[in-house]
């Protein structure tokens, strides 16, 4: 492959200086700032019509969003009408801030301004590239031909808003391309636009930082976000933002080092939907620092109805991988992670009891899962699943699960070979339901009666032990759930021909429980025949 074609030179601060973001530690919640409405939209192939407009704007404000780019209504008749929609509609929550998207050009300027007629706060979003590949080739612009439109395009905001009536209007700036930007010119061009519009800590300006083609690792951009942050003129009137796109698969690590860098706020979408491979996605960062014991400051209780709302307006499938949210992001088919889940989950459950609390406020400790799926509206049934891969430590999870079947470690053993060879002989995956009637069969399971003068368990196999001159090794009693059928357990396990066999039975009573296994012992054993008249 011709690699060499892609040697980049990385645009880093100017040299001598010593970065501090390693040394932190992200405590709380960035803003969120949601441009699923924009910057999603515009990357659908089928762009969302006012109906999905709306109820992603409606899922976006009952997530907790309080920042919200709805659109660029320069671009489109749609655009524009939606934004017209919410703000002649009243459909803007009070706690929320609105923000629309522009091109620093004048026209577009203009019809932006006419869309937030009538709202009573929004942010208009100025933008416009300035990165020497985007100036020379894309624009054919110098130096200073791109410092005067950023000046021409912040008075006019300024001149705009002056004239908004009842609007409040804030501004944001992005020096788009900002990852490839000279630093020092980025820098220059952000203190323009800030004094131009009159940034003051009391009305900041957002300074939006993007890596519209992500091109470097994040540990660079880190250090890009941090020199501008430490050596912009007026800081304190700044809320510093980033907008982090996914073309090297590291948007998530981009937006936490720049959090530790020094940006308050960072842009994105749920799940990740962008122009290419996607903008950052919002719901894996705010679970990453809810993973952490940090306060996400979202509602993602419910992530499968944040997810279907999603996937309905983009007309885009979540990948079943994707973090937090995929269909198989808390399931584990492999043995050894099965057997260490099932028993990371049985450890809590003991905590829990010890110290007399309930399990869904105990810290959470489970190996290979970073977070309780519960807290985000997700059952423990599909954190196992059973196919040839799995061990017996799954399959003994599944059964205690779905049916409070608790098998002895030996038995355990036993009845895994009997499921992987039935998942190879399908060639794919069980279902619980598959694996119990697979349990029944294997185990003859019956319903014959128990002896009515039976003490107990062990009476009751010392029984059949006599009646067909064998010895049994073991009595292992048990509960079940109501799923079984029948609310007592019982294992027993015959030595014959120098191998060990196991029976399994369910009844009413232990002792009838004891006989059936003793019975199911016996049948598979081969040693059942005169069976009915030792009841």
């Amino acid at each position: 492959m011709p690699f060499r074609r892609y040697a980049r030179s990385e645009p880093t601060p100017t040299a001598g200086w010593l970065r501090r973001w390693p040394d932190q530690e992200s405590k709380r919640a960035p803003i969120w700032a949601s441009v699923d409405l924009r910057d999603g939209n515009q990357a659908l192939a089928e762009p969302m019509d006012p109906g999905r407009k709306r109820r992603m704007f409606d899922l976006l404000v009952a997530t907790g969003f309080k920042d919200i780019e709805i659109g660029y209504p320069a671009a489109s008749t749609d655009d524009f009408d939606f934004v017209r929609e919410l703000v002649s509609k009243d459909g803007i929550p009070d706690d929320v801030t609105v923000s629309v998207f522009t091109p620093a050009r004048p026209e577009l300027i203009e019809r932006t301004f006419e869309a937030i007629q009538g709202a009573d706060r929004a942010t208009v979003h100025l933008c416009h590239a300035t990165a020497c590949l985007w100036r020379e080739v894309v624009f054919g612009m110098s130096r200073d031909e791109v410092r005067r439109m950023a000046l021409e395009g912040a008075q006019q905001l300024v001149r705009l808003a002056e004239r908004a009536g009842g609007t409040d209007v804030r501004f944001e700036y992005s020096p788009e391309t900002f990852n490839l930007t000279e630093p020092e010119f980025a820098l220059e061009i952000a203190n323009l636009v800030t004094a131009t519009v009159g940034a003051t800590p009391d009305r900041p300006l957002v300074l939006n930082l993007p890596t519209t083609v992500e091109t470097h690792s994040p540990n660079v951009f880190a250090d890009q976000v941090e020199w501008m942050h430490r050596n912009l003129d007026r800081r304190d009137a700044i809320v510093l933002s980033v907008h982090p796109h996914n073309d090297r698969g590291t948007a998530v690590a981009s937006a936490e080092l720049a959090v530790l860098a020094g940006a308050d706020r960072v842009e994105g979408t749920l799940f990740g939907n962008g122009e290419r491979t996607g903008n950052v996605c919002l719901v894996t960062l705010a679970l990453n620092l809810f993973s952490q014991g940090v306060d996400p400051q979202l509602e993602l209780s419910d992530i499968d109805a944040v997810r279907e709302v999603v996937e309905d307006c983009n007309r885009l499938p979540v990948h079943p991988r994707h973090p937090y949210a995929g269909d198989l992001v808390y399931t584990a088919f492999s043995g050894t992670h099965q057997d260490a889940i099932a028993k990371g989950l049985a450890a809590l459950a003991d905590r829990a009891d010890r110290e007399g609390r309930d399990v869904a406020e105990t810290p959470w400790q489970v190996p290979y899962l970073p977070i309780d799926p519960k807290d985000v509206g997700r059952d423990y049934r599909a954190i196992i699943r059973v196919n040839s891969q799995s061990g017996k430590g799954g399959i003994a999870y599944v059964l205690k699960a779905g049916w409070g079947v608790d098998l002895p470690a030996e038995l355990r053993r036993d009845f895994a070979s009997v499921v992987q060879g039935a998942a190879d002989t399908l060639g794919r995956e069980l279902e619980p339901a598959e694996i119990w009637q697979l349990l029944r069969e294997t185990y003859c399971l019956d319903d014959s009666p128990a002896p009515a003068d039976a003490a107990d368990e062990h009476e009751a196999v010392a029984r059949q032990a006599a009646a067909h001159g064998v010895v049994f090794t073991r009595v292992v009693a048990g509960g079940t759930a109501a799923a079984a059928g029948e609310p007592a357990a019982c294992f027993t396990a015959l030595e014959t021909g120098g191998r060990t066999v196991w029976g399994i039975g369910l009844a009413a009573t232990a002792a009838g429980a004891a006989h059936r296994s003793a019975r199911s012992a016996l049948r598979r054993a081969g040693l059942d025949e005169g069976a009915r008249e030792a009841q």
